[in-house]
């Protein structure tokens, strides 16, 4: 049977702030592993006034804490953002206080321009991507052996455990660092659904070179599902999950996923329409045998091993009753 997973965005609900946000993902990684879930990650997301995690190392601390089992890990760190050895020590920490429980999924989404410039103010040379990769790994396995630019450093604290390494993308560069560097390999078919996925994911399995971290390849699909009860339903969320996303494409962002209510009130021009039918096509709405069975399409069409769920819908009740109609279809096979 394949794995199911979850990414987390912590949206801001209408009506709520940060602070209720943040708890209730914690509130919905405590529900995912109840349910029997395989990992729960977490974004990073900066700028973005309906979304409370900017911090995804943090985030995933607490919930590591806050959890026993399932695997807590991030979706992604946008590492050429930050240095390689910090993020290796932060994820070290994680695992002298929680063994074999987390995993440091990595990409390299620009973001804003205003937020690049922020993030990178004062530096004149960024590091190459893959570079940036290869330190990751060199710091995980205490490597002083090969030539290194900081051959003798090490990664503290010395843990006799590592993350798991995902690299998570939607194209070809991507999949083809995690193939050489023997990574696992996320890719995003929420935001480039289509053909050309498919042919990055066997690329990257054609290509896999194996590694310390990882034998064979490996591949997860992450996919938007908006699911209900009754069709009626997962429609009535996905309307607000259309505002939400043409919120998110514009230049006038409320600091809140809208409700329901909101969206069904507010109503779309027929220019915002058509934006909306493009923008489904990245998501699946429907019940939960509906939504079962486009996964299970998806996942056969990328040879994937999990596929990531992100209940991206308004209100914690509903991400909970999402997550909990998907849990009880799949094991129901």
């Amino acid at each position: 049977m394949i794995s199911l997973s979850i990414l987390d965005y912590s949206p801001i609900d209408e009506g709520n702030n940060a602070h209720d946000a943040l708890w209730e993902t914690t509130e919905l990684a405590k529900y995912a592993e109840a349910l029997g879930y395989k990992r729960f990650w977490v974004s990073e997301h900066h700028f973005v006034d309906s979304v409370a995690n900017s911090s995804p190392e943090m985030l995933m601390m607490h919930l590591a804490s806050s959890t026993n089992e399932i695997r807590i890990g991030s979706g992604g760190v946008m590492l050429p953002h930050y240095s390689s050895y910090k993020v290796a020590e932060n994820l070290r920490m994680m695992e002298a206080l929680h063994p074999n429980r987390m995993d440091l999924g990595i990409g390299r989404s620009p973001s804003f321009r205003i937020v690049n410039q922020a993030l990178n103010e004062g530096k004149t040379k960024k590091t190459p991507y893959e570079q940036q990769v290869m330190d990751l790994k060199k710091y995980f396995t205490d490597n002083i052996k090969e030539e290194h630019r900081f051959q003798s450093l090490i990664a503290t604290p010395k843990v006799p455990t590592t993350p798991e390494m995902w690299m998570l993308g939607t194209g070809e560069k991507g999949a083809e660092v995690a193939a050489r560097q023997g990574l696992g390999y996320v890719f995003a078919h929420f935001a480039k659904p289509g053909i050309k996925g498919t042919q990055v994911a066997k690329s990257y399995r054609d290509h896999f070179q194996a590694s310390t971290f990882l034998k064979q390849p490996k591949t997860i699909v992450a996919v938007f599902a908006v699911v209900g009860e009754t069709e009626k339903e997962a429609e009535d969320l996905a309307k607000a999950f259309d505002l939400w996303l043409h919120f998110i494409e514009s230049d006038n962002q409320p600091p809140y996923y809208p409700s329901v209510q909101t969206a069904k009130k507010r109503g779309f021009s027929s220019i915002e329409v058509q934006k909306i039918k493009a923008n489904r096509k990245r998501m699946i709405v429907g019940t939960a045998k509906h939504a079962k069975e486009e996964m299970i399409k998806i996942a056969e069409a990328y040879e994937a091993d999990e596929i990531m769920v992100i209940p991206n819908v308004s209100g914690i009740k509903n991400r909970k009753n999402v997550i909990r109609l998907l849990a009880e279809e799949f094991e129901s096979e």
